[in-house]
């Protein structure tokens, strides 16, 4: 049940449509995750409102910060790390003059921290034992 959060700041609108499904499509492929259950959410920033270093960035220039949510410990440090990869350059390949400081952070609450449908992680996990 992954959760993708994407902002980005760029001269031009993403074709948002198939970055979510790009990212969606990482999500499935090398975090092994269910394609039914990731969202992803993409929000545009104007330009102006994006800084780095305490500098807006530079006229032509793109900034994304790229959020993921997956449950911890369900996933190696290979595979986030070919995870962040990826991301990283599915934005690049997207986004003209992506600045460097650009991120994709993987954060990974605890299993009964977060769920969806009302039931956490943990218990859909017990009641997987259990039948």
């Amino acid at each position: 049940m992954p959760y993708l959060n994407l902002s980005y700041a760029a001269p031009e609108a993403l074709a948002v449509a198939e970055v979510a499904a790009t990212l969606t499509g990482l999500t499935v492929d090398l975090l092994g995750k269910k394609e039914s259950l990731t969202v992803v959410h993409i929000t545009r920033t104007p330009a102006d409102h994006w800084f780095v270093g305490g500098q807006a960035l530079a006229p032509g220039q793109s900034g994304a910060v790229l959020e993921i949510r997956i449950t911890d410990g369900t996933n190696t440090k290979a595979q986030k790390a070919a995870f962040i990869r990826a991301a990283f350059a599915v934005l690049a390949a997207q986004l003209a003059g992506l600045h460097p400081a650009s991120y994709v952070a993987i954060h990974e609450p605890r299993a009964d921290a977060w769920g969806y449908s009302g039931e956490t992680q943990e218990y859909r996990y017990i009641r997987g034992l259990s039948l």
